[in-house]
């Protein structure tokens, strides 16, 4: 499977698809605040495990900091 993945071209091994939730797991995003766009529209964090990124898609994931 090819993705673009913040403006990178990733293949992701032995996968057709694969929900949000797994590519945060294989890529090991773990940061608590994070923003992620699949095709310029925003997922929302309780559909990360349902909504589905397929072969071709752009996939933003942005670190939400703030600081003083």
């Amino acid at each position: 499977m090819q993705i673009t993945l913040n403006n990178r071209s990733e293949n992701i091994e032995g996968k057709e698809k694969l929900t949000v939730k797994e590519l945060l797991d294989i890529k090991n995003f773990t940061f608590k605040f994070l923003v992620v766009r699949v095709n310029d529209k925003t997922v929302k964090p309780s559909s990360y495990a349902q909504h589905t990124i397929n072969d071709g898609d752009t996939v933003q994931v942005i670190h939400l900091i703030s600081g003083g």
